[in-house]
């Protein structure tokens, strides 16, 4: 597998040869005031970055000029880099020596594609580590000041994809949404209509209010607020496209209605 033209020559900048590693680093939902003190001093330390295309651009500023930079971005069912050339390329940089970085939205462990990259590093006998991130459900209860959960209301926080690894909506999404449930879908917005079938179908309310927060943390975040009847109308009457996530409560009987947390 061949690397990005440039990536060959590079030497690791250290003052005696170590070997090589990676570090899955999670860069947050954009803010570079928002990255953990140990993503800061890997970013600063690394030889080689390999960034996935949601990575703000304040964080990408933090990557010292003498490191090689690879936009290894994909869009959902788009071009870009393999997940299989990913794998290669991060470990022969780091079998050559190099401190790599695999620079990742969010958090590297949820729905971050680690699992593959940590395999890849452990095949080859590279060490490999996860620098923790802000994932988009904790960035987004930080933009609109309300908590993911709320005793007495929302006991369960269940976080799901929205999207299977054949590009379609999940199914059985219902099964563990019991009252007291909030449930945060990332990737969904493209199988919103088939998921709000589902939902209902399954006995779920018409009336579980819905939030929807796109681009969130960046100055185009938008919200968009409404029912689970309806859900797929609001998302494609308001224009809202990925990044986003999706907000879905089956609030336990006591405490705030549905009614009252839509008007929130």
């Amino acid at each position: 597998m061949s690397l990005h033209p440039d990536l060959a020559a590079l030497t690791p900048d250290m003052g005696q040869p170590v070997a090589g590693r990676i570090s899955l680093v999670g860069a947050g939902p954009g803010p570079a005031d928002l990255l953990t003190g140990r993503a800061v001093a890997r970013i600063a330390a690394a030889d080689v970055v390999f960034f996935d295309r949601l990575v703000g651009d304040e964080v990408l500023a933090l990557i010292p000029a003498r490191a090689r930079r690879v936009d290894v971005g994909k869009e959902v069912g788009g071009g870009g880099w393999s997940q299989a050339r990913i794998c290669a390329a991060i470990v022969t940089a780091a079998q050559a020596g190099l401190r790599v970085v695999r620079l990742k939205s969010g958090d590297p462990s949820i729905f971050g594609r680690a699992a593959e990259e940590i395999d890849a590093a452990r095949a080859a006998g590279v060490p490999v580590e996860i620098v923790p991130g802000i994932t988009a459900a904790s960035a987004a209860a930080a933009s609109l000041c309300e908590p993911l959960t709320e005793r007495g209301r929302f006991d369960r926080l269940l976080v799901a994809t929205g999207t299977s690894l054949t590009g379609e909506a999940v199914g059985n999404l219902a099964a563990s949404l019991v009252p007291g449930t909030r449930l945060a879908l990332y990737m969904a917005i493209h199988c919103a209509a088939r998921i709000e079938a589902d939902l209902l179908e399954a006995g779920l309310p018409g009336v579980a209010a819905v939030t929807i927060i796109s681009k969130v943390g960046h100055a185009e975040e938008r919200v968009a607020r409404g029912r689970l009847a309806g859900m797929a109308t609001l998302i494609a009457a308001q224009g809202i496209a990925n990044p986003a996530l999706v907000l879905i409560d089956i609030a336990a009987g006591a405490g705030v209605t549905q009614e009252a947390a839509l008007n929130r």
